[in-house]
């Protein structure tokens, strides 16, 4: 029996880190990046287009746009007036940007 469970647990160790990619996002470098890709349009979580639409967390909330997967593609597929990213910034930086963009919606957005 112990040696069932041991495979069972080994398997289960297995799949987790092979087929779950692990969240390494890092927000500081999210910051620089959306600096550099995002404030002319998103500056203190505004949003010049659609100022309905900003990044607030009441708003993300609102849209469906309050998780990491939910932001990253958007930013990787654009929508509306929004462009796509992909090929601009790779998925490492897109995820980086979506991390930032989450955790300042948590802590609020500076003016």
């Amino acid at each position: 029996m112990k040696k069932i469970l041991s495979i069972v647990l080994l398997l289960s160790i297995v799949f987790n880190f092979t087929f779950v990619r692990p969240v390494l996002a890092d927000a500081a470098s999210g910051a620089k990046i959306f600096s550099a890709n995002c404030a002319a349009c998103h500056a203190g979580g505004k949003n010049l287009v659609n100022p309905q639409k900003t990044l607030a967390k009441a708003d993300l909330e609102k849209y469906g746009m309050n998780s990491l997967e939910a932001i990253t593609t958007q930013v990787t597929k654009g929508k509306g007036a929004m462009p796509a990213f992909q090929g601009k910034l790779n998925a490492e930086q897109i995820e980086d940007v979506a991390s930032y963009v989450l955790e300042t919606s948590e802590k609020g957005w500076s003016k």
